[in-house]
């Protein structure tokens, strides 16, 4: 795969560091372009976008052609979600990278006060923000869930982390340069890959936290959100299980799923009887 060959870009004057937005797609046509629209429309000043499409066949290559004078996009087989993440990281060249699936969105004006913090604060290495849920038509959902999440981030406490993902991944950006220090994605893992990678991060470099709402989480139908909550939960503590050390914050990593597959199941069973 070649490097990305852009639209010849006005001469920067400004200090927002680059950013790079990575995309991976399949056949998530339905949402796509809500996505590109969430990244384009952000007119952050030294934007790169990358979308990685493992070839779909559902329309998504169409939107994407429509886009091609904004992004840079390859559509081919890969071996999944992390491996095209992986592609995109390899060929990114902002100082600072992110990933965004293709049913989330940015949340207005997310790049910019990501762009300003960074410049702000040279010693951060990542940086993550709040993140709102929303159903198929955009809606925000489940927000008491939305609402924890975003309680133990502000605390971005390293032990809680062994016990539960407070961090959310459409949220999140880290420097590029912090690829020769944690390395890539680990193409292994299905559901638990962000969280791993956190984990990794934290063992070399502190979370910066900004309290904004940054990114919007789509969960449908087809999300990994929706039909493999118990699995995701699973990986997850098999996950800490590999890079926590402590037995304690092990058993109450464990307890903490049972709890929360315990809540989901309550939520859709209101939901089912509603």
């Amino acid at each position: 795969m070649t490097a990305p060959d852009f639209p010849a870009m006005p001469a920067v004057t400004h200090p927002l560091p680059k950013i790079t937005v990575i995309t991976p797609s399949f056949n998530q046509g339905q949402y796509i372009q809500q996505t590109i629209r969430s990244v384009l429309d952000q007119d952050y000043p030294n934007l790169e976008y990358l979308l990685l499409d493992g070839g779909s066949s559902d329309g998504t290559l169409k939107i994407l052609e429509s886009y091609r004078d904004r992004l840079w996009f390859a559509s081919e087989p890969d071996r999944g979600q992390t491996h095209a993440i992986n592609k995109g990281l390899a060929l990114a060249s902002g100082e600072i990278v992110c990933f965004l699936n293709s049913d989330d969105q940015f949340a207005p004006g997310a790049l910019a006060k990501v762009g300003a913090f960074f410049a702000a604060h040279p010693e951060c290495a990542w940086l993550s923000g709040r993140c709102r849920i929303v159903d198929e038509g955009g809606v925000e959902t489940l927000k008491p869930i939305s609402a924890y999440k975003n309680f133990w981030l502000a605390f971005h406490s390293p032990s809680v982390l062994g016990v539960l993902n407070y961090i959310s991944q459409p949220a999140t950006f880290w420097r590029r340069t912090l690829l020769e220090r944690v390395g890539y994605l680990n193409e292994e893992l299905h559901y638990a890959f962000d969280y791993e990678y956190w984990l990794r991060i934290l063992q070399v470099e502190k979370l910066c936290v900004l309290p904004e709402v940054l990114a919007l989480f789509r969960v449908h139908a087809a999300s990994k959100g929706s039909t493999g909550v118990a699995a995701q939960f699973g990986e997850e503590l098999a996950t800490a299980r590999r890079l926590v050390d402590s037995p304690l914050l092990l058993r109450l990593h464990a307890w903490h799923n049972a709890l929360i597959l315990w809540v989901y199941s309550r939520i859709q069973s209101r939901s089912a009887g509603g």
